[in-house]
């Protein structure tokens, strides 16, 4: 049987505590989420001032990275290039800039999402919080 790593509670809170700080470091109103390697919820968070549909989009933007096991800006270009078709993909969902996949010795293990500035702000806070893993 193989083994692999896995985010426990302690992984998650060291993430999510590290984008925090750099949402709140830039003054940006944000919800953070983050899922396991199956696009589970294990965390949400909307920092005061963030619209409420960022709570939304953040599980979403997690959740389609997670899955793909690529950031989930790769998802928008392919889409902004004409594959319209990838709108149907089953099980994804916010084809948006922002989710950013958690890669540990090779092996998926989560991803972050964040929505509620320019999408690259939501990629820098994501990185920022998965940097936290070391």
């Amino acid at each position: 049987m193989n083994s692999k790593p896995f985010l426990a509670l302690d992984d998650v809170k060291r993430i999510a505590a590290a984008a925090e700080a750099e949402a709140l470091k830039n003054q940006w109103a944000v919800s953070i989420a983050i899922v396991d390697d199956g696009g589970h919820l294990l965390w949400l968070q909307r920092l005061d001032g963030a619209a409420p549909v960022s709570a939304h989009i953040a599980p979403g933007k997690a959740r389609t990275s997670a899955l793909g096991r690529r950031e989930s800006r790769v998802y928008e270009e392919m889409i902004n290039q004409g594959r319209t078709s990838f709108l149907s993909a089953p099980g994804l969902e916010a084809l948006l800039e922002g989710g950013v996949p958690i890669m540990v010795d090779g092996h998926c293990v989560g991803a972050v999402g964040v929505s509620g500035v320019k999408s690259s702000e939501d990629v820098q806070i994501a990185k920022a919080g998965i940097a936290a893993l070391g």
